[in-house]
């Protein structure tokens, strides 16, 4: 069999890295990309470029014939959608696909790309893999459809020997967020001096390029049927507006909003969005979970693969970089 590795999800933000981070590596690279997808994050790429969608049992067979390795990372990662039971139903169903297409085809190795949506936070605490979440748990359409996912590829290791290891990026964040995600999103609205407040909540940041070696590390190193975080460093979200606030000379927000007046607004945005169809920056499952800190630990990560995240602060900064030169930041 070749060295050739697939990469679902290559024009996305996590997929993008993970495929250029194998690009230094001595691997044929294919890359799966939906025919209506923007090439801007593979463009000049050396990578063989095949189009399918994980949906289609059709074309994920084609895309992995003669594949040795396969990086599941191609996710529905939209916290609202007017439908949210398609959200789930993507994620799930597209996951099974591609395993069972991986299955048939013989792949020895997969890296299946889960999330820490798929974990509980806990009240002080930094949390790690055994803090699971179920889909009555997880709050949202995105979380039960990462739970659901996730847990369709741990049957299928228990029940078909599939020769999958899962990782779990935190929040990535940092260059060719050409979307951006719901904290890039965050990212360019306060480095614009548009966002004057805050909740009081947390989260785990960490570069979208050490995500992608910790990819490769659980490759090399990683045993099938375990599962790792892939996270930098825990900051409330003052801590890290305030970061923002600094790498964009603006004075950082100083008031901290109770969650109840907001649900309105959000129930607001939510039915503008119906009628529009653009995603909304506020929804009720956002407030929802930043009730909680969502602080975790890499620590079995860093232990069995060797990963390590460099300070949220320089991702942070990389991340401002590229939207000032994408033409994010006026």
């Amino acid at each position: 069999m070749s060295d050739t590795v697939l990469v679902t999800g290559a024009s996305g933000f996590v997929g993008s890295a993970v495929a250029r981070t194998l690009m230094a590596r001595d691997f044929h690279i294919r890359l799966l990309v939906r025919p209506t997808s923007a090439d801007t994050n593979f463009a000049g790429l050396a990578a063989e470029v095949v189009a399918g969608d994980m949906r289609d049992e059709k074309s994920m067979r084609l895309a992995l014939k003669d594949t040795r390795y396969l990086f599941h990372v191609a996710a529905d990662y939209r916290l609202w959608a007017r439908d949210p039971e398609e959200i789930v139903r993507n994620n799930r169903d597209g996951t099974r696909t591609v395993m069972e297409a991986a299955l048939h085809q013989g792949v020895e190795k997969i890296v299946y790309t889960s999330s820490v949506a798929t974990l509980k936070p806990l009240p002080g605490q930094s949390v790690d893999e055994t803090s699971r979440h179920d889909e009555k748990s997880a709050i949202g359409a995105y979380k039960r459809s990462k739970v659901a996912a996730e847990r369709v590829v741990e049957r299928m290791i228990a029940d078909d020997r599939l020769p999958a290891t899962i990782v779990s990026p935190s929040t990535p964040i940092g260059p060719r967020d050409v979307r951006p995600t719901p904290t890039g999103r965050i990212l360019v609205e306060a480095a614009s001096g548009r966002m004057p407040a805050y909740v009081d909540t947390g989260l785990n940041l960490v570069h979208v390029d050490d995500v992608a070696e910790g990819h490769l590390l659980a490759l090399e190193r990683g045993r099938i049927g375990e599962r790792y975080i892939l996270g930098g460093q825990d900051a409330t979200l003052a801590q890290m507006l305030a970061a923002i606030a600094g790498l964009a000379g603006r004075r950082p927000p100083r008031v901290a909003l109770p969650r109840a007046p907001l649900y309105p607004l959000a129930h607001a945005a939510e039915a503008w969005a119906s009628l529009t169809g653009k995603e909304p920056f506020l929804t009720v499952d956002a407030l929802k979970m930043s009730k909680h800190h969502m602080f975790f630990s890499s620590a079995k990560a860093e232990r069995e693969l060797g990963f390590r995240a460099r300070p949220y602060k320089d991702a942070l900064a990389d991340a401002l970089a590229w939207f000032r030169e994408a033409g994010y930041l006026k």
